[in-house]
């Protein structure tokens, strides 16, 4: 028995993670696709037909609600709503935890304290509770939902990227770059923080995925916006009728979890494989 060459178990967890990563990326682009150009191709949201509980027909793919509404034309339109937040969530939380990351991990001492116990502030801060309670004071606005997720996400970011500074700080390049006379801001900047940048892009990709499981369960408890279709909201009213009217409830479902699905695949293709 023979033991595998390092190379080829390399290359292995290579191409496993470039099938994760556009696995990922090809699911992603189609409800990109969707959210972008699916509304022009259903009826608006509100138009409700003659057609109540329809399963689903080639009238309508996905069948109607017990309004008559096309629920074909929701999930295209909860898309957008649904990416937008996971996007804006993550991308939030990313910038706010590469800056205090950055600078807690460069400083250390008493900055690198400080900034850690806010960010455990938040992080124990509960989460969908937070969010029920602002929302419920001051309305349901999807850039309002989107910062409150992102305000909740930025100290796990925070912490990340703290740990990849502490362990590229006293590295040789570093010391190089201080010895030519870069100043702190210099070395952080051009130096230090690309090299949190591989991970954070992962961790952000887990983010959106949980941003839109987060807006899905606020709209699902009936605290959502009400002037715009989400897939948490169409399963909060789908389940009054999932034992007749199954149609109503699945599509929604399936729609969440293929594109936290789709988020999590890239994420998980971008992670550095090693043997």
């Amino acid at each position: 028995m023979t033991a595998r060459p390092i190379a080829a178990v390399e290359f292995t967890a290579w191409r496993a993670g470039q099938r994760s990563a556009i696995a990922g990326l090809a699911l992603l682009s189609v409800v990109c696709l969707l959210a972008v150009f699916g509304p022009a191709m259903a009826p608006g949201p509100w138009v409700i037909s003659g057609d109540v509980l329809v399963p689903p027909s080639a009238a309508h793919p996905l069948g109607t609600d017990d309004l008559g509404r096309d629920v074909r034309t929701g999930i295209l339109l909860g898309a957008r709503v649904s990416l937008l937040i996971g996007v804006i969530a993550a991308s939030l939380a990313s910038t706010v935890g590469l800056a205090i990351g950055g600078i807690a991990g460069m400083r250390g001492g008493v900055v690198d304290e400080v900034l850690m116990r806010i960010a455990e502030v938040f992080q124990a801060m509960p989460r969908l509770f937070l969010i029920l309670v602002v929302v419920t004071v001051y309305g349901s606005g999807l850039w309002l939902v989107a910062i409150l997720v992102g305000a909740t996400y930025w100290p796990s970011s925070a912490r990340l990227v703290r740990s990849q500074v502490m362990m590229v700080r006293t590295a040789d390049f570093v010391t190089a770059a201080r010895a030519l006379g870069c100043g702190s801001a210099r070395v952080l900047l051009r130096h230090v923080l690309p090299s949190a940048v591989g991970p954070l892009a992962v961790h952000a990709a887990f983010q959106a995925g949980g941003a839109i499981l987060v807006e899905a369960g606020r709209s699902f408890l009936g605290v959502g916006d009400s002037s715009m279709v989400s897939w948490g909201g169409m399963l909060s009213e789908a389940h009054h009728f999932m034992r007749d009217a199954w149609w109503i409830g699945v599509f929604p479902g399936l729609a969440i979890t293929l594109t936290v699905l789709a988020w999590s695949l890239l994420a998980d293709g971008l992670t550095p494989r090693r043997s």
